[in-house]
């Protein structure tokens, strides 16, 4: 495929962040005090929290023809004001009203997910909207507001009105993806830097598959984190703040090149891949598969154009996988597959892609916690 082709505008597709500024500007995504250019990505827009939380009693789908508003007055333990910076406990959940509301033409849908930082510190959000029957997506020709569940698992954390925990992607119809897709931009750019991807090259299969990396030998012996149970608060504003030690268990290779996962347990692991995704395409680590074991793999699932793609001295970047074991302790091994990345067409080539000229934290990342640990 020529770069002629690779930049030619498309009808359907991810909405870029040029096509972003112009739905903002439509007020197809709008806001009280309009929406800040900062928070538009190369292929997603951050969302930020509103002032109204509500602690509530369970998770919930409000359901067709009913409201998320209705649904709290059942279910709501007590309202907390945002305004000023709060505390969210670890174990319990809240939903807060953010400031972005929508109003979807009935061609374009979208998808949340959380950002990166929010799924390294294993805080669990979805996006909840009126009537909908599912998280994370919300349907053609949506209008109203936005709600964020959110509940901290492993850290409780303190967090105010502003902050941006998720993002979400839209996309102008429905084109999906395909094997023959991934195989087309893996020739066209090689998706995987060959020396990662083992003799037999990458496997494509429903998406491009990611296995673990357990053997230490890129990272001094070093595989991963566990992390600390009864750790420290961590202020979502401190940034390169926190001591890895007071939160963090490093874990260092065995002979066996295994990890057994304890239950309840949250994790930090590396792939063995090294990916890029290319300037015209945007790519999504896909949900939990219990096909792949008792366990979860990665909370933030948005890979915006650019990442891993043309970075000095490396071919690709690894992707750092947040993982959860569940009910039952369960042994991974070096090289096992355990998840998919699973890339889309955009519209169109962002004007600018994902990087440290964009103040992208993960960029050439490795092994890598979340930006608010000192970490070299």
């Amino acid at each position: 495929m020529t770069t002629e082709t690779a930049n030619r505008a498309r009808t359907t597709g991810i909405l870029p962040s040029q096509a972003l500024r112009r739905v903002v500007a439509d007020g197809v995504v709008h806001a009280d005090g309009g929406v800040p250019d900062d928070i538009i990505q190369p292929s997603s827009l951050d969302l930020r929290l509103g002032r109204r939380c509500y602690r509530v009693r369970t998770s919930f789908l409000p359901g067709k023809g009913n409201t998320v508003a209705s649904k709290l007055d059942r279910l709501t333990m007590h309202e907390i004001d945002l305004g000023q910076p709060t505390v969210l406990e670890r174990g319990c959940v809240y939903l807060v009203e953010l400031q972005e509301r929508l109003k979807l033409p009935k061609d374009m849908w979208a998808k949340a997910n959380p950002k990166s930082s929010t799924g390294r510190l294993d805080v669990f959000t979805r996006l909840v909207t009126d009537a909908c029957e599912s998280f994370e997506t919300v349907e053609a020709g949506y209008e109203g507001p936005l709600y964020l569940e959110i509940a901290p698992r492993t850290f409780s954390v303190k967090l105010s009105a502003g902050q941006r925990l998720n993002q979400l992607r839209l996309w102008r119809g429905r084109p999906g993806t395909s094997d023959s897709l991934h195989r087309e931009l893996h020739e066209r750019d090689s998706l995987v830097d060959p020396n990662s991807a083992g003799a037999e090259g990458p496997t494509i299969r429903d998406g491009l598959w990611m296995s673990v990396d357990l053997s230490g030998e890129a990272y001094g012996g070093l595989i991963g984190y566990r992390a600390r149970r009864h750790a420290p608060l961590i202020d979502l504003d401190r940034i390169g703040a926190y001591p890895v030690s007071d939160f963090w268990e490093p874990i260092h290779a065995n002979a066996e090149k295994t990890l057994i996962l304890d239950p309840n347990q949250f994790y930090i692991l590396v792939s063995q891949e090294r990916v890029s995704v290319p300037p015209d395409s945007a790519a999504e680590m896909v949900a939990y598969d219990t096909s792949f074991g008792e366990f979860r793999i990665h909370y933030a699932g948005f890979f915006d154009p650019g990442f891993g793609y043309g970075a000095e001295g490396s071919g690709g970047t690894p992707a750092v996988l947040e993982v959860r074991s569940h009910e039952v302790p369960f042994e991974i091994a070096h090289g096992q597959r355990v998840c998919r990345l699973v890339y889309e067409r955009l519209m169109e080539p962002p004007e600018t892609l994902y990087g440290a000229g964009i103040g992208s934290h993960y960029q050439g990342q490795g092994l890598k916690l979340s930006k608010h640990f000192i970490q070299d």
